[in-house]
């Protein structure tokens, strides 16, 4: 029969990640199809790979700006009312960046700072989803779950790539259709389910476990004592508030980490299809090629987190997956055979996502209510920042150097400087055995 414990995270799983991770999809999605975007968008705009670069990576300073007070918010208000608002306006301003000629010409700004704008405002309109969607979980499941929950949830990364890569791939062939370019319909028609999103999430999540009507009682009665107990227990060794967490040495020292492991996400995710292209492939052929490092990513993604939580070990696990990040990339550098290239790649695919969510869990056990939130949004927005500095660099060095070789290197440098932060610090793995509350069966 089946024990409480277990009826209650598979309720609470089933309810909750497949529609998190069908949104998480469409945010990474809109956020990185510029990469696949710029293919032609690049040559019809007029942009050099340094303003490709700067507008690429610039989203994520006003992201940076927003974050905190963004994941404050949603503490207050509730996620399922400010993930709805976030979603509604990410995507409109999504769709927007189809049609930056057209701005660009009646506001007489020109192509290029119209889409530094247009990005600016995306970032600011994203801010505080994913660190938000982080800390929703940290209301919703106990500590020794939550590997293979970020896991699950974080799968959406590599995921949106491996089968956005190809869909992008076929959208930019429809250049002419009512007047646009493929380009701009790749943005409309990837942007349109963001929208409806946003209605579907406010009508469907709830907000705590408190609030969880279609959860039993029982089941609802063991959750909440569960993590009630988590959180006296971090608090009674980690007493930290919120302003307290926005300037916690550790706060801080993940989100270097974090950088780290940024940079690899990003520094990749916009480049990789112009690599991939410059083989001689098509538009289509190169959306199947970059699926590949992608799709055997989410695969190794999830079993990572699973490792990771059945063993208990999150800080080797994540120093482990930064040093393959690393090598891969730094490997792709040293061939120009396509099909190293891409092996190269992959590698470096497996490393970066499967470390992604089980950094996710160092935070998390030691911070919770509003101090988890700030942290949280601290940590992603600090690291999110080698969002905006990796493309730039990769695009500034690729004019000067006329290769990406260098801005890769840089990458898997920072990646390596990373694991050795995870290896310095310390982790309390005994936060994340809380003992269960006793069970009210019947």
């Amino acid at each position: 029969m089946e024990s409480l414990e277990a009826r209650t995270i598979r309720k609470v799983s089933a309810r909750l990640i497949p529609f998190l991770m069908i949104c998480y999809f469409i945010a990474y999605l809109d956020r990185v199809n510029v990469g696949f975007a710029a293919l032609t968008m690049n040559k019809s705009l007029g942009l050099t790979a340094t303003m490709f670069g700067l507008g690429s990576g610039i989203f994520f300073l006003t992201y940076f700006v927003f974050e905190v007070p963004s994941n404050l918010a949603l503490d207050r208000f509730g996620a399922r009312t400010w993930i709805a608002r976030i979603m509604l306006s990410w995507g409109i301003l999504s769709g927007l960046t189809a049609f930056i000629p057209q701005i660009a010409q009646a506001t007489g700004l020109g192509n290029a700072t119209t889409f530094y704008i247009v990005r600016l405002l995306l970032g600011a309109a994203e801010a505080g989803f994913f660190p938000g969607i982080i800390f929703f979980l940290t209301l919703w499941y106990p500590s020794a779950y939550r590997g293979r929950i970020i896991s699950a949830f974080m799968a959406a990364i590599p995921l949106s790539s491996a089968i956005g890569s190809p869909i992008s791939g076929m959208i930019l062939g429809m250049d002419g259709i009512w007047g646009l370019e493929g380009w701009q319909w790749l943005f409309i028609i990837e942007a349109a389910p963001a929208i409806v999103l946003a209605v579907a999430t406010y009508l469907y999540l709830t907000d705590r476990p408190a609030d969880a009507g279609w959860l039993e009682p029982d089941e609802r009665a063991w959750l909440i004592d569960r993590l009630e107990i988590e959180r006296r227990q971090r608090e009674a060794v980690h007493q930290i508030s919120v302003w307290q967490a926005l300037y916690n040495p550790r706060v801080w020292a993940l989100a270097f980490v974090y950088f780290g492991l940024v940079a690899c996400v990003y520094g990749v995710a916009f480049w990789l299809p112009q690599i991939i292209k410059a083989f001689g492939l098509s538009n289509l052929a190169t959306g199947w090629v970059t699926a590949i490092p992608y799709a055997i990513g989410a695969a190794f993604m999830v079993w990572f987190g699973y490792n990771s939580d059945s063993t208990g070990e999150r800080k080797g696990h994540t120093a482990i997956g930064l040093l393959i990040a690393a090598a891969g990339i730094a490997a792709s550098t040293l061939t120009s055979d396509p099909t190293l290239t891409i092996v190269a790649f992959t590698i470096g695919a497996c490393g970066v996502f499967g470390s992604l969510p089980v950094f996710w869990t160092l935070p998390t056990a030691v911070l919770s209510g509003s101090a988890a939130a700030a942290g949280i949004a601290v940590i992603n927005s600090i690291g999110n920042l080698a969002g905006f500095a990796g493309p730039y660099a990769m695009g500034w060095m690729k004019d000067a150097t006329g290769s990406l070789t260098a801005g890769l290197l840089l990458i898997a440098g920072l990646a390596v400087i990373a694991m050795a932060i995870v290896l310095a610090l310390g982790h309390n793995a005994s936060l994340e055995r809380a003992p269960a509350p006793a069970l009210r069966e019947g």
